[in-house]
């Protein structure tokens, strides 16, 4: 199957975190696509190294923009020099996100509002400044990365399942309120999938044993999984897909009941207890 498959070549793409683990990915795979790419993060230098390899390695147009997406002026400017740069934008990928741990009782205000600014007010920023292009072009796909804990509480994780949650209804009110402009609003739901906020849960193998038999498919997810799910969803090819939540965590969701204890194992007691059929 080729690249040109999914359409992408020549598109200018917006990625936000973008030299972090999740960023630095999806950045190469459109590159990849042959996408056009603005690398918004606020690490300057880094941001600039990545957009120039990036540039020498795959050909494609790119440009590295210093941003805070929590604060109203960059982000006015950030969109200024993509569209002078690029004159449009088709795709915006929001993936700058915090992770703080906490339980509730302990957690300070300061702590609830930097999450909540970074994981959702960002977003909206973001989504709204670069929204409005899009309306006038009528047309733009944006994709929000979220999580699974959006829909099931990471205790003892803060603000995070709540700023997540609000990322998910966000997105379905962008779908609601511009899909009459041709823009469509997305969201990724990962879990399980091993990341750089996440790496440190699998530095005991028996952690990440137990996570793999949580799943359906019986392992943990890559980068490269989101990065599939953030390509497809930019794509022509998910063009009816509007307000929807993909999830990419391996049929995590559908094993709650393979949780539950049955005598000697769930397997086995199916297989002792199994009537064979009368002849």
């Amino acid at each position: 199957m080729s690249d040109s498959w999914l359409g992408l070549e020549g598109k200018v793409v917006v990625v936000t975190g973008a030299v972090g683990g999740m960023g630095t990915k999806f950045t190469e795979e459109y590159a990849k696509q042959g996408a056009n790419i603005a690398l918004v993060d606020l690490l300057e230098e880094k941001t600039e190294e990545r957009a120039k390899a990036l540039h020498d390695k795959y050909g494609v147009d790119t440009l590295a923009v210093k941003c805070n997406t929590t604060s109203e002026k960059e982000v006015d400017a950030a969109v200024k020099k993509v569209v002078d740069h690029f004159g449009q934008v088709d795709v915006l990928v929001n993936t700058a996100a915090i992770l703080r741990f906490s339980p509730l009782e302990d957690l300070r205000l300061d702590e609830w509002n930097m999450a909540l600014n970074v994981n959702l007010t960002g977003y909206f920023l973001m989504s709204q400044r670069f929204g409005r292009v899009m309306i006038k072009q009528h047309k733009g796909i944006m994709i929000h990365i979220s999580t699974i804990a959006s829909r099931f509480p990471e205790t003892y994780s803060g603000t995070y399942s709540t700023t997540k949650a609000g990322v998910n209804m966000m997105s379905r009110q962008i779908a609601a309120e511009w899909g009459q402009f041709g823009v469509r609003s997305n969201c990724v739901l990962p879990c399980l999938v091993k990341t750089p906020l996440s790496q440190d849960f699998y530095s005991d193998p028996k952690v990440e044993e137990g996570r793999k038999n949580l799943t359906a498919s019986k392992r943990i997810g890559t980068l490269d999984d989101i990065a599939n799910a953030v390509i497809y969803l930019s794509s022509d090819r998910s063009d009816y897909t509007n307000g929807g939540e993909l999830t990419v965590e391996g049929g995590f969701g559908i094993m709650m009941g393979d949780q539950i204890p049955k005598p000697g194992g769930r397997r086995e007691y199916a297989v002792e207890h199994h009537q064979p059929a009368k002849k």
